[in-house]
């Protein structure tokens, strides 16, 4: 394999591929520093998602809830991805004095056939390794031997992708088998948590093993959604995250 051929498509933030250090600011790890690595490309196209600089590009029929706002575009794939090997990857994530790597995207599984040289350099130097993942793509023995943790974000309805594009029930039934794996969905309105449930019990996660996250972008919209979706956490013993990061810094890149 050539130098070209090994190089994995990280997103761009600035000038500079975005690998940063910050606090996770969602799921079972929320509130711990971490080293994030978004990889560029995915395999959905969630209508609320916020780094559509991953996938949303020019030329494609992708809807998202920012058209028609002044401003808004799809965006360029060549200006916003950094093609980079492996080991320049792992240098950037271990300059920063801290022992967590999170592999975010995008969707990173997209990409797995490249990732166990970047893995196994990060664990040789003492990192551990968790991914975010849409729960669409079972991984590799490669990758999941040099995985932490998982945190699986099934995608729902309120996505706006057909229920065949979004689920994979082969998918979700190895990431439910696996003990390091917990799941964490985007509700938008009650009805939603509908939707968990039948997933839970179709695929037999338990609730402990559930996060509800409100779906928002703003402290606002983010405060209007707790008290019902904490009610529902409440009543199913399923656990509550919220967005940290967007409190503490607004929807942004590299945070």
């Amino acid at each position: 394999m050539t130098a070209g051929e090994r190089r994995l498509a990280v997103a761009r933030a600035g000038d500079e591929p975005e690998i940063f250090h910050s606090i996770q600011g969602e799921g079972p790890c929320a509130g711990r520093p971490s080293v994030f690595i978004r990889l560029s490309l995915c395999n959905l196209s969630c209508i609320w998602c916020d780094t559509d600089y991953t996938w949303n590009w020019e030329g494609t029929a992708f809807r998202h809830v920012r058209d028609g706002e002044p401003g808004y575009a799809k965006f360029s794939k060549e200006r916003e991805i950094l093609r980079l090997l492996p080991e320049e990857i792992a240098e950037r994530a271990m300059s920063f004095d801290c022992p967590h790597v999170v592999v975010t995207g995008g969707e990173p599984l997209v990409q797995q056939a490249l990732l166990p040289p970047l893995l196994e350099r990060l664990r040789a130097a003492g990192r551990s390794v968790d991914f975010e993942t849409n729960g669409t793509i079972a991984p590799a023995a490669a990758v999941s031997e040099l995985t932490d943790r998982w945190v699986v974000s099934p995608k729902l309805s309120n996505s706006g992708l057909k229920e065949a594009d979004r689920v994979k029930p082969d998918a979700l039934d190895w990431f439910a088998r696996c003990a390091h794996a917990s799941f964490k969905f985007v509700v938008g309105a009650p009805d939603d948590v509908d939707e968990v449930r039948a997933v839970a019990e179709r695929h037999a996660i338990p609730g402990d093993r559930i996060w509800l996250m409100p779906e928002g972008t703003t402290e606002t919209a983010l405060r209007k959604s707790r008290p019902w979706v904490l009610a529902r956490c409440l009543d199913l013993g399923m656990r509550y995250s919220d967005r940290l990061h967007v409190v503490a810094f607004g929807s942004r890149r590299g945070v």
